[in-house]
């Protein structure tokens, strides 16, 4: 048989490697290291289902690259992924021990895996049928739709990571709340600053010879460093501004740092939109008789926007990364219950605190990604 993708074949070899793995841990609690259940000692019936979405995928490198061939195996990366949801959740359920057990189970590395390569292989085959981020964006939200209904239903409840959400319910809201703020009240300074210094930077060579260089010593400083040097001054000036809320630890350095991050990607793709701008329509916009502040807002800017959107985008999906760490802080965010899960060796509380942040990240690059697909789409139509 014929070889018609290496890229499906390791994706393929992927699979096989998670089917060997422990698809599940079982443990008497949360602090216990967990016992490994494998493909073959699931007690679960649905566990024999999971072969009827892996078999075309486990062909898919011999296919021929047919159309309707590309969309059965993207379904059944999209079926695998869901049917492998299911089970776990049924596993736990049928080893749980009944709501008040301190029985976990928990997702192996297998399931993990497992899941990469499906997700991989949807990623592969939406990158030949869909020709536009907004298709590819839709498709990826119907495969959702499944894992969605899972857990909403409460078919996932007896998994350690759900139990984990259950007991720090509360927590679980404060910190979404606190890690959006410092997302936020960071980008907004960041967004006036970096696009002011990269506008100066490009109306200006000797600015931009200076200032670059600065923002990239900041860039490269470790986030850890960087929020404790911060705490000595900002405690300082707490003392002399009393009742400004300025402290050494809580939100003050870390949204101070994170402005400070943000200011190399927003200033960047300031002047890489300013500077792509051909140099044929500012002279047809100045032969108008457009003042420099007119060519600015009427030409420039909208020539440039995409390029500058993607500036943000990178400058938002670093922040809510780099949010994560301001809770040592004491910045709160879902750090803080990443930290607390990595203290008490709680590996499922550790996934509780990464996990959103994961999808936040996921979620702000894809919104940007459809804005500046569309953004440019309009400005060539």
């Amino acid at each position: 048989m014929k070889l018609h993708s290496p890229v499906r074949l390791l994706l393929a070899a992927l699979l096989v490697l998670g089917a060997s793995l422990a698809l599940l841990t079982w443990s008497p609690n949360r602090l216990l290291t967990g016992q490994g259940l494998g493909l073959g000692s699931l007690q679960t019936a649905w566990a024999a289902w999971l072969w009827l979405p892996a078999l075309p995928l486990l062909a898919g490198p011999w296919l021929p690259e047919r159309r309707v061939l590309q969309w059965l195996q993207l379904l059944a990366a999209v079926l695998l992924s869901s049917v492998l949801l299911a089970v776990a959740g049924q596993e736990a359920l049928l080893r749980s021990g009944g709501e008040d057990s301190l029985v976990r189970v928990s997702f192996g590395g297998g399931f993990w895996l497992l899941q990469l390569a499906c997700w991989l292989q949807l990623s592969e085959q939406l990158r030949v049928l869909a020709d536009s981020v907004p298709r590819r964006s839709a498709v990826v939200l119907a495969a959702l739709l499944p894992h969605a209904w899972l857990l909403l239903d409460g078919r996932l409840d007896a998994l350690s990571l759900l139990k984990e959400y259950d007991n720090h319910g509360e927590t679980f809201g404060q910190a979404l709340q606190q890690h959006l703020q410092l997302v936020g009240f960071s980008l907004l300074p960041a967004l006036g600053i970096g696009t002011a210094l990269g506008v100066l930077a490009f109306r200006r060579q000797g600015v931009r010879a200076l200032l670059f260089p600065v923002l990239n010593v900041v860039q490269t400083i470790p986030s850890i460093a960087l929020f404790g040097l911060l705490i000595g001054p900002l405690a300082w000036l707490g003392k002399q501004l009393p009742g400004w809320g300025i402290a050494g630890v809580g939100m003050a350095p870390a949204l101070l740092a994170l402005t400070l991050y943000s200011l190399l990607p927003m200033t960047r793709g300031t002047l890489a939109g300013l500077a792509q701008v051909p140099v044929a329509v500012r002279d047809a916009a100045r032969g108008i008789g457009l003042s420099p502040w007119q060519i600015f807002w009427r030409v420039e800017l909208p020539l440039a926007l995409p390029v500058f959107l993607g500036g943000v985008r990178v400058t938002a999906v670093q922040a809510v990364g780099l949010a994560e760490v301001a809770a040592l802080i004491g910045a709160g965010g879902f750090g803080a219950i990443m930290f607390q899960g990595l203290s008490s060796s709680a590996l499922d509380l550790v996934l509780l605190g990464v996990i959103p942040v994961v999808a936040l990240a996921v979620s702000v690059d894809t919104a940007f990604k459809i804005l500046i697909s569309c953004l440019r789409r309009g400005q060539h139509d």
